[in-house]
């Protein structure tokens, strides 16, 4: 029941900031599709491994090659599907723990704060570099053999 609980909230964070970016019509659908699936990899990455870590780096790499994909159906930018979908992922608890043990001059709850927020962040930013650049390795590779005859 609670992973049901946050994949509804992980999908209206999604669709609140696809509204909030102006993104309309189908690809609001989509955009919004993508934040319950990114946070339905990380809960099901988290029961094999509790990781935050790895967690975040996964469900990153689903999510980038979700919106990669989307992106070319829809001829759109990737970054209105990517943006919106990630929303749910964002360690935005640790940041404001982070901040209130900074007020509160809490140094050792500041660091393990930071320290954790930093990581899952560059954990995320890992998944998304890794996975757009062998996107568009693949891509072109796709392109040049001629699979492809939009781009032409």
């Amino acid at each position: 029941m609670q992973e049901f609980v946050q994949l509804m909230a992980a999908t209206a964070g999604s669709l609140g900031f696809a509204a909030l970016f102006n993104i309309r019509g189908k690809k609001l659908v989509f955009a919004t599709l993508g934040g319950f699936l990114g946070w339905g990899v990380y809960l099901a990455v988290e029961h094999v491994n509790a990781n935050p870590y790895a967690c975040g780096f996964c469900s990153s790499v689903m999510l980038t090659l979700y919106a990669e994909c989307m992106a070319r159906i829809h001829k759109t930018p990737v970054t209105v599907f990517l943006v919106s979908a990630a929303i749910p992922l964002i360690p935005g608890a640790s940041l404001y723990r982070t901040m209130a043990c900074l007020m509160s001059r809490d140094w050792p709850g500041f660091t393990e704060q930071s320290t954790y927020a930093l990581l899952f962040a560059a954990s995320m930013a890992a998944g998304i570099t890794t996975t757009t650049v062998i996107f568009q390795i693949v891509w072109d590779c796709f392109r040049k053999r001629g699979g492809y005859k939009h781009d032409r």
